[in-house]
């Protein structure tokens, strides 16, 4: 399935790169596009929604 969601203080590729990390540690097989421009964030993954979310606020991100 395809989550998108906002990440407002995802500020830079440093932000990205440590996102990409938490999502991947969960689902090693999750395909993560992450702009901080737009703070969006898609994720293709077999996770759940709330698993992924916990994985970003656990790396220190806020999801809207």
């Amino acid at each position: 399935m395809t989550i998108q969601l906002t990440v407002p203080n995802l500020a830079c590729s440093a932000c990205v790169d440590t996102v990409t990390q938490a999502i991947q540690a969960i689902d090693a097989t999750a395909q993560v596009n992450a702009d901080p421009k737009t703070k969006q964030v898609n994720v293709t993954t077999a996770a759940s929604e709330s698993e992924i979310k916990q994985a970003i606020a656990t790396a220190g991100y806020t999801v809207a």
